[in-house]
């Protein structure tokens, strides 16, 4: 499954500063464009890794899973 996000970017002095919209929280900065849409996939991935176990957890043993699509 190949999911795309939207990553806000924005200059502030010598940092570049980005967050995922469609994910809370999920934010950072960097010294170039660059190396923040590096990190930005990176804490992306850790943060849905994160809700993915969390979810689960609250789950419990008997749940389902299903595929929803927007």
């Amino acid at each position: 499954m190949n999911n795309t996000y939207t990553a806000i970017l924005k200059r502030d002095g010598d940092w570049w500063i980005g967050w995922i919209e469609e994910i809370p929280g999920t934010n950072c900065q960097e010294n170039s464009r660059e190396a923040l849409l590096q990190t930005l996939r990176e804490v992306l991935q850790e943060a849905l890794a994160f809700n993915r176990q969390e979810a689960l957890e609250a789950a419990g043993e008997d749940y389902q899973e299903e595929s929803v699509a927007l």
